[in-house]
């Protein structure tokens, strides 16, 4: 089993955005050194609290301070974007740092209704066409569009003889099938909605088409971890990212709070509530007991390639323990 990072650059109160670009930069050298297998960077907008709103010039970057664990995007949302676009950024990455490069595709429209037509232009695009515009892109990706295509003649550029790894993200069946059905990898969001992994994961592995970018279905699960030395330290830290995810669902501030603030705020029931059900989306514990429910899930999934770990907490270097012990453990 593998194990590979989401970072969504989110923002602790009292840090800046450049600051906490800063720290994944950090973490991503630090990740490569443990051994971790690839480095993924999410796109998000209009948002107070995440400080990744371009995944392409991110990732340029920390391929640069990188020298062989894969980077890539979780994910570029691609009903925002023209195809070709798309094909044109990651081929340039793949130019410079060939056979690191990983396109991670999200279906989301990226942030409210106006937030997303400001991303387009005015332009109000049908989300329905996202399998469409899978087709292109890997059309354009591996020169491959059918031969009556209307934009059969273009090839992107630069013109490279690798290509970047292909990956679809989704919740769901649909996904699963948008993923098998133009041969990429599936990632499965545990970390937003656990209830439909089984189902889309069998999908996937069943209506998998080889392509010229996998051969074989390859799933990995992306699920929030706090790990640290005794129980009680990683739920003490992980509560952090609990008010987060309140805060995320009620449309409130996205910046991460310290355990010690939050600490001082008494908890609704209703809030009480919700942090135990989103904790199912969450593994919280001593590298032991994180490793026995992570080798539990992926059970539960048919058996994982890869787990993405997603740790949004407060302390920069808390956030670094978790993962250098999840590494030890696992090693």
């Amino acid at each position: 089993m593998k194990f590979s990072v989401l970072d969504q650059a989110p923002i602790s109160r009292g840090s800046t955005p450049k600051e906490t670009l800063e720290n994944s930069i950090q973490l991503a050298k630090l990740v490569e050194t443990l051994g971790y297998t690839r480095y993924w960077v999410a796109e998000h907008h209009n948002t107070n609290g995440l400080a990744s709103s371009a995944p392409e010039i991110l990732i340029a970057r920390l391929a640069a301070e990188t020298n062989k664990i894969r980077i890539g995007s979780g994910g570029v949302l691609l009903p925002q974007y023209a195809p070709l676009k798309v094909a044109e950024m990651f081929n340039m990455l793949e130019a410079l740092y060939p056979n690191r490069i990983d396109l991670g595709i999200g279906r989301s429209p990226g942030g409210s209704s106006t937030t997303r037509l400001a991303l387009t232009d005015r332009l109000k695009k049908n989300l329905s066409l996202f399998p469409v515009q899978l087709e292109e892109l890997y059309g354009f990706l591996f020169n491959d569009l059918a031969s009556d295509h209307e934009f059969r003649t273009i090839k992107a550029s630069p013109r490279i003889d690798t290509h970047p790894e292909m990956w679809v993200l989704g919740l769901s069946e649909r996904g699963a099938i948008n993923a098998a059905n133009i041969g990429a990898g599936f990632t499965f969001g545990h970390f937003i909605n656990p209830e439909n992994g089984q189902k889309a994961i069998e999908k996937y592995r069943y209506k998998f088409k080889p392509s010229l970018n996998l051969e074989k279905p390859k799933v990995n699960v992306c699920v929030f971890v706090v790990c640290a030395e005794t129980e009680k330290k990683a739920g003490e830290l992980a509560i952090s990212q609990d008010k987060w995810l309140l805060n995320v669902k009620n449309g409130g501030d996205t910046k991460i709070s310290s355990s010690s603030e939050i600490n001082k705020t008494s908890l609704s029931k209703e809030e009480l509530d919700q942090i135990k059900e989103n904790r199912k989306r969450a593994i919280v514990g001593t590298p032991d007991g994180v490793k026995k429910e992570l080798e539990e899930l992926s059970k539960k999934y048919g058996g994982v390639d890869e787990f993405l770990i997603i740790t949004n907490i407060f302390d920069f270097k808390e956030k670094c323990n978790s993962y250098k012990l999840l590494a030890k453990v696992l090693s």
